[in-house]
């Protein structure tokens, strides 16, 4: 097999995973249970095959238009592989600086050994040179921020923030985002040790290079991933030391990181075991404790009522389009209705579990006022809560994310850098609650 083959296989097989067959790109990439093609490869290979399956995933609307223009006469639907091969080989000549003829010899290699596509050879060697050769011409009239957000996201937002923010936000969906890193003290430090720099919020961010855990004070526990946006939450609870705390929903583990650091006694609950076995492990890496409960939370019953709970709640998540590009593709409007739902359900029952006067902070990593603002509104109109506004101190004096009722909303087109691999933040809308 050719350098590098079984790396773009596994790439393909990575996007027919998420575009035709509904899986999301984390799960395809599990260690333990993704996609074989994929856990077969030694971690070189892996990485490559990631970036080259992110970056077609990242420009998947780009490359569709293209295509699309290329390619005058489909081929029908018996194709097999191609139009995959075609687009993991597109993404590596349009958008990631690999040799043409590397991308261009190794598709037509994919798609002659596939009895399917092997009749469409011709067409994808055409197609292919062609791109290559007229890389710069094919996209100078693109509109790539319109063109890589789903019709009803573009037009969700628009309506919700305005053209001008939606263009941002999927300008920022284009670039691969930093890494975000919570410590456990000594940012300055850890930011020079780490080639990095310090946002007003505390994080320290940096442009990633290798895996992650090959990067100075893993090893030790000095700090964990989590975006910058995400390590608001925890602390919007407050001074936690010494206080009984329950983090809801909470693999894999960065908010309960925070509020142990902070001195609370957390519990962890999540539905999912697997999950919160790699939370106990990245508590374990960071020697910090909490206790952990595998429980549907809307089934679940505490022994004791909590004097805080932080519920990070599903949703779609499409505030975190930048790091998990599938979401734009796999996500559908039919999902806002059922998830908004469950979250109405998950506020209530987070009730229970707090004493009188105690604190509820509400997130979700979802740009859709009905997962955000909506939720604040019915949740107040119950009766059982009162508002507890955030004050800009308590987000670093970051007050672009405070809104007008003193809720925090997150945009990815926020915390602007020259160098567009250090901007951008995750999509998030929190609020704080007190029990009647």
């Amino acid at each position: 097999m050719a350098p590098g083959r079984a790396a773009r296989d596994a790439a393909v097989a990575l996007l027919t995973a998420v575009l035709d067959d509904g899986r999301t790109l984390d799960g395809s990439l599990d260690p333990y249970s993704g996609l074989s093609t994929y856990r077969a490869l030694p971690d070189r290979d892996r990485r490559l095959a990631h970036a080259i399956a992110a970056t077609a995933l990242r420009r998947h609307g780009e490359t569709a238009a293209i295509l699309s223009r290329l390619i005058t006469k489909p081929p029908g639907k018996r194709t097999g592989p191609l139009m995959r091969i075609i687009e993991i080989a597109a993404a590596q000549i349009l958008y990631m600086g690999i040799a043409d003829h590397a991308a261009v010899s190794t598709a037509i290699d994919q798609v002659g050994d596939d009895h399917t596509a092997q009749h469409f050879k011709g067409l994808a060697n055409a197609v292919l040179r062609r791109l290559a050769r007229e890389r710069d011409a094919i996209l100078a009239d693109l509109d790539g921020p319109r063109l890589a957000t789903p019709d009803w996201l573009w037009q969700r937002w628009t309506s919700s923030y305005g053209e001008t923010t939606t263009r941002a936000i999927a300008a920022t969906h284009l670039v691969e985002p930093s890494l975000d890193l919570s410590v456990a003290s000594d940012a300055e430090g850890w930011a020079g040790k780490l080639g990095g720099i310090v946002l007003p919020t505390g994080s320290v961010r940096l442009v990633p290079s290798g895996p992650v855990d090959a990067l100075p004070g893993f090893a030790e526990g000095a700090w964990w991933v989590q975006d910058a946006a995400a390590a608001i939450a925890p602390r919007l609870l407050g001074d936690v030391r010494g206080k009984r705390v329950a983090d809801l929903c909470a693999a894999p583990g960065g908010k309960t990181a925070a509020l142990a650091l902070a001195g609370a006694e957390v519990t962890a609950v999540d539905a999912s075991p697997e999950r919160l076995k790699r939370l106990a492990a990245n508590l374990a890496r960071l020697r910090l404790t909490a206790d952990t409960v595998a429980a549907d939370i809307l089934q679940w019953a505490p022994a004791e009522t909590f004097e805080a709970v932080l519920l990070d709640a599903p949703c779609t998540a499409t505030g975190t389009i930048r790091r998990h590009p599938d979401i734009a593709w796999l996500k559908k409007p039919a999902d806002i209705n059922s998830l908004s739902a469950i979250q109405a359900k998950m506020i209530d029952r987070a009730a229970t579990f707090l004493k009188p006067g105690g604190a509820l902070v509400y997130c979700t990593c979802s740009l859709e006022p009905e997962e955000g603002e909506a939720q604040m509104r019915r949740a107040l109109a119950t009766g059982a809560w009162s508002l507890s506004p955030i004050d800009p101190g308590e987000v670093a004096g970051f007050a672009a994310i405070l809104t007008p009722d003193r809720a925090v909303r997150t945009l990815p087109s926020q915390m602007p850098d020259d160098n567009p691999r250090l901007a951008g933040l995750d999509g998030f809308f929190m609020m704080r609650l007190i029990k009647a």
